[in-house]
């Protein structure tokens, strides 16, 4: 493999967060036979908001994550787009099991005819360019491959569980312990892996719970944010939807309760926050600028999402960046100056903890008594 460039990463990245993921240049990512430069260019519509956050690490740990997060992304779309649970299952563990040979076997390709839309379709293409990825993978340094395989096979294991759990209730998760158990599964295993590569030393087991609390928060964002189209494909991570599987998610007798579980999702999200400043301070990850700057993109993209489902719930949403170029615009002097990614983060925290008083006596509150197999209070 020629050298890498070092810096092309994250300049590729940061270009691509102005990428339309709603209609992806598939063809242009199709040309594309460079190893390195295909995982940059299809991070972005792969990862969302994670891919700012990656483009600003140190360049190997950049390199590990965006990786380590491709092959999830790989692992999500059997999970999203095969149906029978017994084949979905078998294709993640052997998508998982790849890794313990020295040639992997190719990872079963996914018909095109499963694409809901375009987004899936850059998900099939990163399948069937796996060996782009295959290619950096084994560029990384032993101890970090191995990092990766534990990762799939752990992230593999949990949506097999997942998988299970849909399939034998009937679409849906049934309380609390299952969702947070399946926001662990998708997001805090890579937390966990990202942390490990940038951390001095082992994680203690209370940072270890904070980040997989910040998983949590992190995951109900995409999880409040796909109701709607998680219904259509017959599944809800709440029980109180179940009525409504298949259905529209704009469907006029499913958009009250979407709406009361959007806000029971976000009113969980909000208790949270105080995690993600206690994982910042205690791992002392202001210590670097592009570890300062990741953390501090990752908060304010978390943030961006939550104003906005506190406005889809009918709530005022609190002050912040706009939109992702401000975001961006926001977190730059966090790269300089440690005072003021501390103070941001802080702030986030504040607004969310502010925000998660006035969701105080909201109809989400009253939910767990209307449904008594719905989420039981507690975090």
């Amino acid at each position: 493999m020629r050298r890498r460039n070092r810096t092309i990463g994250p300049a590729l990245i940061l270009r691509g967060l102005t990428v339309d993921r709603s209609h992806p240049d598939l063809e242009r990512l199709a040309r594309e036979t460079d190893p390195e430069r295909f995982v940059w260019k299809v991070l972005p519509h792969a990862a969302r908001s994670f891919a700012a956050s990656i483009a600003v690490l140190p360049p190997d740990q950049a390199r590990a994550a965006a990786v380590a997060y491709l092959y999830c992304r790989m692992l999500d779309t059997y999970e999203d787009l095969i149906t029978d649970p017994d084949e979905c299952a078998a294709e993640l563990g052997r998508f998982s099991r790849r890794f313990e040979s020295e040639s992997p076997e190719p990872p079963a390709g996914i018909p095109e005819s499963l694409a809901r839309d375009a987004r899936d379709r850059v998900y099939l293409l990163l399948i069937s360019r796996y060996r782009l990825v295959d290619s950096v993978f084994e560029s990384l340094a032993p101890g970090v491959r191995r990092q990766i395989s534990d990762l799939v096979r752990a992230m593999a294991d949990g949506m097999i569980w997942s998988a299970a759990a849909f399939a034998h209730q009937g679409g849906v998760l049934l309380d609390e312990r299952q969702l947070t158990r399946y926001c662990r599964n998708v997001i805090g295993y890579p937390a966990l892996f990202t942390l490990s590569q940038i951390a001095h030393g082992e994680l203690s087991e209370t940072a270890r719970e904070d980040a997989l609390l910040v998983s949590e928060m992190i995951q109900l964002a995409n999880i409040s944010r796909d109701i709607e189209r998680d219904l259509e494909r017959g599944i809800s991570y709440h029980p109180a939807l179940k009525p409504y599987l298949g259905r529209s998610g704009t469907d006029p007798e499913a958009g009250t309760m979407v709406r009361t579980v959007r806000e029971e999702y976000l009113a969980m999200a909000l208790d949270r926050a105080p995690a993600y400043r206690r994982l910042y301070e205690d791992l002392d990850l202001g210590g670097t600028a592009p570890v300062r700057a990741a953390a501090v993109l990752m908060i304010l993209f978390t943030d961006l999402h939550y104003r906005d489902c506190a406005l889809k719930t009918g709530h005022s949403p609190w002050p912040g960046p706009s939109g992702r170029l401000q975001v961006i615009a926001r977190a730059v002097p966090a790269a300089l100056s440690p005072a003021w990614a501390e103070q941001t983060i802080r702030g986030v925290e504040s607004e969310f903890l502010d925000a998660r008083v006035g969701l105080a006596g909201s109809p989400a509150r009253s939910l767990r008594a209307e449904h008594p197999r719905s989420l039981p209070a507690g975090a």
